[in-house]
């Protein structure tokens, strides 16, 4: 879908039940949210497709995604049409599936706060993008408690208007973040200079490298930039693994 605006908030709400998720997206991309803009988070999203062990702390990388074409079995028609479906383990939420370019910023800058946060989890990644303490510990509990969560990233102008959506549509907890969710580079990155400084401080010049390559080689095959940033870490993930401060820097030895 062509962009209509700009973004430049993001709107976000709790939903009850997985049913209302598959209506709010069909309602925001009918008026011009494009899907790429649109991220959802939830645990107990129902399927027929079994996915065995999927669950397992051994087979999901702490703050990382395993995405995959099994996951587009799992959901509804409009959830499918979202970038980047995996599954991420969040410490003291579990494991959940994760959709849109939220996945990518739970695979970035913010998975140290995830992973080194006594008792914080999924709070301080939201507290870092903008939201209140208060609510983002709302939103975690009403995650860890198998609702879901909605993010929009919207325009300014038309952020009333998508607020009522949210809450016609059955949203509670409604809450807008003056900012939209960092992006890996606008575009291709063809130097250090075109990453995001939330990415470039949190790996090394090496795993700059290997993250830029990867990003590319997808952008170039899918045209899907969020598709490109989860392969791009998860290229880093595999190559790397994160120094004490928190940066992936310390390449893997091959066995």
């Amino acid at each position: 879908m062509t962009e209509a605006y700009k973004a430049e908030r993001t709107i976000s709400a709790v939903f009850k039940q997985q049913k209302q998720i598959d209506d709010v997206i069909r309602r925001l991309i009918e008026r011009g949210v494009s899907s790429d803009h649109i991220s959802v988070m939830g645990r107990n999203f129902q399927s027929e497709t079994r996915i065995a062990g999927f669950i397992s702390k051994r087979d999901v990388i702490l703050g990382g995604l395993r995405t995959g074409a099994i996951f587009g079995s799992l959901f509804g028609s409009f959830l499918s049409l979202l970038s980047g479906v995996g599954v991420l383990f969040i410490p003291f939420v579990g494991p959940i599936v994760a959709a849109g370019p939220i996945g990518a910023v739970l695979l970035g800058a913010a998975s140290g706060a995830i992973a080194g946060s006594a008792g914080a989890g999924l709070v301080s990644v939201l507290t870092t993008l903008g939201m209140p303490e208060d609510k983002a510990a709302i939103y975690q509990t009403r995650l860890q408690a198998g609702e879901f969560l909605v993010m929009a990233e919207v325009a300014s102008d038309r952020a009333g208007e998508f607020q009522l959506l949210l809450e016609s549509a059955g949203g509670e907890e409604i809450h807008t973040i003056e900012a939209t969710l960092a992006r890996a580079c606008s575009g291709a990155c063809n130097s250090v200079e075109d990453l995001s400084p939330e990415v470039r401080s949190h790996i090394s010049v090496d795993a700059q490298g290997t993250f830029m390559e990867r990003y590319n080689a997808v952008l170039s095959e899918s045209n899907d930039q969020t598709k490109a940033e989860h392969a791009a870490w998860e290229a880093v993930h595999q190559q790397y693994d994160e120094d004490e401060n928190g940066v992936w820097s310390k390449s893997k030895v091959s066995v």
